[in-house]
């Protein structure tokens, strides 16, 4: 038997595919890419915006539409957050959720038997325990993501995460380092810790993930550690002084700011003032010498004025990110934002994306620019033309390189030559 995933949204997400994917391949299946044939076709879905949901739809009724014999499969943070919306897509034969991927094959089986449709989507408690899952490999590459944390406690009035994911609960060290150690042994060499709100890892525990990023380092095997997206009120002078005395830890900081704007973090019910993100910044850029600062800026949210978008821009220029993801603001039903309505218009929203777009990439330019004649060190992860490798940074940078040898997996010390938009050049 065939089986397919067509995952959205989220590096949480990928964790996931691949998790169902290995209990699958555990039982038979073979695994094929969602554009072959398969008697199966598991669509992982993101809820997060509108148009991931578009997505969903539209991916569930192409499958459908060219494999009418095949069993389509949705699970993920759709049918979660919005159990009715996800029943009513006809063309999915089983229809289950985040909380119950564990179930993927039982669900399978059970399909098989009955040939009828199925629809297992079981609620989040707020008692519930972190799901006890582990890989053994990333889809044959070098870098892995490992989720170990699940769910969300801010309530950000525009986001339906919490009703997706539930409440924050988080891996056990003893499961991560053993999951570690297996993907360290599968040649693994570059753990990219991730969750729903990651910087919430071991909330209520005796950990935290400063212990975390040590566990993956100190497994044999292992030559980075680097974290998915951080919220900026989590990260204490405490674990940014940890995080420094961890020799392969990548110091590239993903903070989700979304706004410049303190009347507009209000609205959103964020944790923390443009002052206080600002000084984050700086604590981290004196501590780590090469530090990179990504982040998601939002466009448009509820009462967003022109001026308060032109401070939001205006301290956007002024942190000097590495690189931001802009988007505009997107109403999602059953959140607090959703009850004051969108009352920003869609061409406005457009033109300030556009604005700070352009803004944005200008400073990720000069960025670049400084980098000519450097020194750096590159794990090169794949080849992506004969000859042509390409690989990461610590800063997360890609970086291309032509070589007659082989460089998958291997450390090496380049110098940046020439950029463009999406890589540097080296030799």
């Amino acid at each position: 038997m065939k089986a397919a995933f067509y995952t959205l949204g989220c590096k949480v997400n990928q964790y996931e595919t691949e998790y169902m994917s290995e209990l699958l391949k555990n039982a038979g299946f073979e695994i094929v890419s969602p554009d072959s044939e398969a008697d199966y076709y598991i669509v992982n879905s993101c809820t997060v915006t509108a148009t991931a949901d578009q997505k969903t739809r539209q991916s569930i009724r192409k499958f459908k539409r060219n494999h009418p014999n095949a069993v389509v499969i949705l699970t993920g943070c759709m049918p979660q957050a919005f159990p009715d919306k996800a029943n009513s897509l006809a063309d999915a034969d089983i229809i289950t959720s985040n909380k119950n991927n564990c179930d993927i094959l039982k669900l399978i089986n059970e399909y098989n038997q009955k040939k009828s449709r199925i629809i297992s989507i079981n609620e989040h408690e707020s008692n519930e325990k972190f799901t006890d899952c582990s890989i053994t490999d990333f889809n044959n590459r070098i870098r892995a993501f490992v989720k170990i944390e699940d769910g969300c406690d801010r309530f950000c009035s525009y986001c339906i995460i919490p009703k997706a994911r539930g409440r924050v609960r988080s891996k056990n060290p003893e499961s991560l380092n053993k999951e570690v150690k297996t993907l360290a042994e599968n040649s693994i060499k570059e753990i990219v810790l991730v969750g729903i709100n990651l910087s919430a890892y071991g909330k209520g525990e005796s950990f935290n993930i400063v212990d975390a990023v040590k566990i993956c380092a100190n497994t044999n095997g292992i030559e980075r550690v680097r974290l998915g997206s951080l919220e900026p009120d989590h990260i204490t002078d405490e674990i940014i002084s940890g995080l420094s005395e961890i020799e392969k830890f990548c110091p590239q900081f993903h903070l989700s700011l979304q706004s410049g704007c303190d009347k507009t973090l209000k609205n959103m019910n964020r944790h923390y003032t443009c002052a206080e993100y600002r000084s984050l910044c700086s604590k981290i850029r004196n501590t780590f010498s090469d530090a990179s600062i990504t982040t998601d800026v939002m466009v448009g949210f509820h009462d967003e004025s022109a001026d308060d978008f032109n401070e939001s821009l205006e301290f956007v220029k002024g942190i000097k990110f590495e690189k931001v993801h802009v988007f505009p603001y997107s109403n999602r039903p059953g959140t607090a934002a959703s009850k004051r309505g969108d009352n920003v218009a869609k061409h406005i929203k457009e033109k300030r994306a556009a604005i700070m777009i352009e803004e944005t990439e200008k400073i990720r330019k000069e960025y670049l620019k400084t980098l000519l004649g450097k020194h750096t060190e590159v794990l090169f992860e794949s080849e992506i033309q004969k000859g042509i490798y390409q690989g990461y940074t610590k800063s997360y940078l890609p970086v291309r390189i032509k070589s007659s040898k082989n460089l998958i997996g291997r450390l090496i010390d380049v110098k940046i030559t020439d950029y463009c938009d999406e890589f540097c050049i080296a030799e």
